[in-house]
């Protein structure tokens, strides 16, 4: 996973569209590996989207390179197919194949990070740094850290905040390959229960997690 280095101003990508929307993914010198798989650095939770779609690289130039990974549906920058390794410049859009858009926000145009989490996703009371797999609400951080798990569902429900997001959804991305198999209601059900009463523990009065009978669960994040 790539590292974040706070107090810093470095190039960052903006979700635009889709599952993406509203997050921010600094980049360092690690780069960035983008895909479906839970190991990746920005998560789209999309079947269209292979298990690792693309990656972002730091060249010995100081520029970044955004490669496809013979992804199955392709990565496109300002709308066109990527056949070979990419040199970003700011301004840049990648979309990843239907499912995401991201915004390459470049050196020349950098944006600052925060150590509340200004590079993560959301825009309430509930924010989270996609990099380090920390969560905040109301300002204050969640100790300990959420369980992987706990994480994977509240970093799908943000990505998709005031949206209703199906169980069969949930399954794909928090259980991944052999692992999602025979996954029942009652284990959803549990997961949903156990995140719920962890971010009750900081902020009782909110309820964030929305079941929506006979659908699935939204998640609502106030101001």
């Amino acid at each position: 996973m790539a590292t974040v280095e706070r107090w810093s101003e470095v190039p960052v990508l903006i979700g635009q569209e889709g599952l993406l929307r509203g997050g921010r993914w600094p980049l360092t010198r690690d780069g960035l590996l983008i895909g479906r798989g839970s190991d990746c650095d920005v998560v789209v939770a999309d079947r269209q989207v292979s298990r690792h779609h693309a990656r972002i690289r730091l060249g010995t130039e100081g520029v970044f390179t955004l490669e496809d990974l013979k992804s199955k549906n392709g990565t496109h920058v300002n709308g066109v197919a990527l056949e070979a390794p990419y040199r970003l410049v700011d301004g840049d859009v990648i979309q990843v194949a239907l499912a995401a858009k991201l915004l390459f926000v470049g050196t020349e145009a950098t944006l600052p990070l925060s150590p509340e989490g200004a590079a993560g996703l959301g825009l309430g009371r509930l924010r989270i740094d996609p990099q380090a797999h920390r969560v905040w609400l109301a300002g204050q951080e969640l100790e300990p850290p959420l369980s992987p798990p706990q994480y994977r569902l509240l970093e799908l429900l943000m990505a998709r905040t005031g949206q209703v997001v199906r169980r069969d959804e949930i399954v794909a991305t928090v259980w991944q390959g052999s692992e999602s198999e025979g996954i029942s209601e009652q284990a959803i059900d549990a997961l949903v229960r156990r995140l719920r009463e962890r971010l009750a523990e900081v902020d009782p009065g909110q309820p964030y997690l929305v079941t929506v009978r006979g659908h699935g669960f939204r998640l609502d994040n106030p101001g």
